[in-house]
């Protein structure tokens, strides 16, 4: 098992003022969407949020609720508190407005960073995505030096770490579609392109 942090803090998580993960998608709350496909891989979930209240009636009571050690951050600082607080070695790390996670995906992810590296990441489009990624637990101690540097950025980390970048073309000789790394600013844009590929939207 790996352990498992939803991104759910900062201005990036929230639509109109509303925190995004609580927002409806496809008849259910996104949140319990994401933890559903979460809990296939991982007996240890944390969702790190600025504000936990509106969190705390959303989640089973077995879901562990943090917030940052280091304010302001942003994604790093919502990394590092999970990666921090995580029990396992390896830890899936998604934001909160990803609607199409996939536990198989992460379990390439897991056996490509468990060879030795510090993270496995998809690439899709070309584009590195931090998110979804399956990262060491030892990141933590990267992530908090890098912040050090007040223009740190998720990019700058994806530069410093030794990752393995991981194709949409090994998902899809898996059978997995790379529709996976997409959030919430995506879905009209992958609507689009699901009719003209033939892809069923789910």
């Amino acid at each position: 098992m790996m352990s498992g942090v939803i991104l759910a803090g900062g201005l990036r998580g929230r639509q109109d003022g509303e925190p995004i993960a609580l927002l409806p998608f496809a008849g259910e709350i996104l949140l319990q969407r994401q933890i559903k496909e979460l809990r296939k891989v991982c007996d240890d979930i944390l969702i790190s949020v600025d504000e936990p209240r509106p969190f705390l009636t959303a989640v089973e009571a077995d879901i562990r609720i943090i917030t940052d050690f280091y304010a302001g951050k942003g994604l790093l600082g919502g990394m590092h508190a999970g990666l921090s607080l995580a029990k396992y070695s390896s830890v899936w790390i998604v934001g909160c407005g990803m609607p199409f996670l996939s536990a198989k995906a992460a379990l390439i992810l897991r056996k490509l960073q468990q060879s030795g590296i510090d993270a496995a990441i998809p690439v899709s489009g070309g584009y590195r995505s931090p998110l979804h990624g399956v990262y060491s637990k030892d990141c933590a101690a990267h992530i908090q030096r890098l912040m050090l540097n007040e223009n740190a950025t998720p990019e700058l980390l994806m530069d410093t770490l030794h990752i393995a970048e991981a194709a949409e073309e090994l998902f899809m000789a898996a059978g997995i579609n790379p529709h996976f790394t997409m959030d919430l600013d995506s879905v009209d844009a992958y609507r689009a392109s699901a009719v003209k590929r033939n892809i069923q939207f789910q």
